[in-house]
C-alpha cells in the first residue's frame, strides 16, 4: 500500500485542466438538456431529509477542547495561551449560557436540528447565531478569531472515473486537500497558493500517510 500524490498550484488550475483533458461532468435531479452529466437521479436529494436522525448538541466542554487542539498547531506558545484564556472565559461565561439556551431550543423544535454536522465548528456557529438573535455582543472567541477562516480544506470523490480531483484552499494562506481510497493505494492532491509552505504540506501529509501505513501493516517505525 503506497501513497500517490498531486500538487497543483490552484492559480494554474484551468490551464493545466485545459492539458490534461479533464471533463467537467454535472449531477442532477432533474431531466438533463445535454449529455453531459454522468448521472440522473430519480429521488430529490432532499427527499429523506425528515427521516434522518436529529443531531445531538455536543457537550460544551468537549468542543471548547477540540478547538484548543486544532488551535494549537497554528499558533505560538504566546499566542496559544492567549487563545487559552479566552476559550476559558468563553466556556465559564457567556457560552454556558448560550449552550444551555441552544439546548432548550432544540429541545422545542423536534423538527430539525440546530448544528448541521459533528464538526466542532457547527456547535460554535450555533452558539453565535444565537448571540446575533438577541442583538447580543460577540464574545472575544468570535471577534478575535475567524472561525470562517479555514486554513484546511478537505473532502473525498470517491470515485474511479476521474483521472485527478482537486479542491482549491478556502483562504489565500490556506491548503487543499483532496483523497481517494483505493484497493491498495491511497491518491491525494494538494493544494496551495503558496509555493514553499505547500511543498512543505506536501510532505507532511506524505509522511502522515506512511506512519498510518506502518501501523496498518505492523511493522515497526524507523
Amino acid at each position: 500500500m503506497s501513497p500517490l500524490c498531486f500538487q497543483v498550484n490552484p492559480a494554474k488550475l484551468n490551464l493545466r485542466i485545459s492539458a490534461l483533458d479533464i471533463r467537467r461532468i454535472n449531477y442532477s435531479s432533474k431531466k438533463p438538456s445535454s449529455g453531459d452529466y454522468l448521472q440522473q437521479s430519480l429521488v430529490p436529494t432532499m427527499h429523506y431529509q425528515k427521516s434522518l436522525p436529529r443531531l445531538p448538541i455536543p457537550n460544551l466542554e468537549d468542543t471548547m477542547r477540540r478547538f484548543l487542539a486544532a488551535k494549537r498547531p497554528l499558533l505560538s506558545d504566546h499566542q496559544f495561551r492567549t487563545t487559552e484564556k479566552i476559550a476559558q472565559d468563553f466556556l465559564n461565561g457567556v457560552g454556558r449560557e448560550l449552550h444551555k439556551e441552544l439546548v432548550a431550543k432544540d429541545k422545542i423544535n423536534k423538527h430539525t436540528s440546530y448544528i448541521s454536522g459533528q464538526g466542532l465548528y457547527c456547535h460554535l456557529y450555533g452558539l453565535r447565531d444565537l448571540a446575533l438573535s438577541k442583538d447580543q455582543e460577540l464574545h472575544s472567541l468570535y471577534t478575535d478569531y475567524d472561525l470562517d477562516h479555514f486554513t484546511l480544506s478537505t473532502s473525498t470523490v470517491p470515485n474511479l472515473s476521474f483521472r485527478m480531483v482537486v479542491f482549491a484552499p478556502d483562504v489565500p494562506d490556506g491548503f487543499g486537500l483532496h483523497y481517494c481510497l483505493h484497493d491498495n493505494t491511497i491518491s491525494y492532491s494538494t493544494t496551495s497558493y503558496l509555493d514553499g509552505s505547500h511543498q512543505e504540506f506536501n510532505r507532511c501529509v506524505y509522511k502522515s500517510l506512511e506512519d498510518i501505513f506502518t501501523v496498518l501493516e505492523e511493522k515497526p517505525f524507523s
